[in-house]
């Protein structure tokens, strides 16, 4: 783990707002690793899901349906 005396850290707190956060932003996506069998079931899922829809096969909900559902 880095350390907070770490002369990167202090680069990177030194920043403006707005660049602290692209750089946080491309942390992020750098460590972001898709699986590509799970982003094609993913896929097919969701192929399945509209063609039942258009099909009248699926029921759906309103938006407020929904959040009354999970209402606290």
């Amino acid at each position: 783990m880095l350390e907070r005396n770490n002369p990167l850290i202090h680069q990177a707190t030194a920043l403006p707002p707005l660049e602290r956060l692209q750089l946080v932003d491309y942390i992020l996506e750098s460590l972001d690793m898709p699986d590509k069998e799970i982003e094609k079931l993913w896929a097919d899922e969701a192929s399945r899901r509209w063609e039942g829809y258009k099909a009248g096969k699926i029921k759906t909900l309103s938006a407020a349906e929904v959040f009354e559902k999970y209402k606290p």
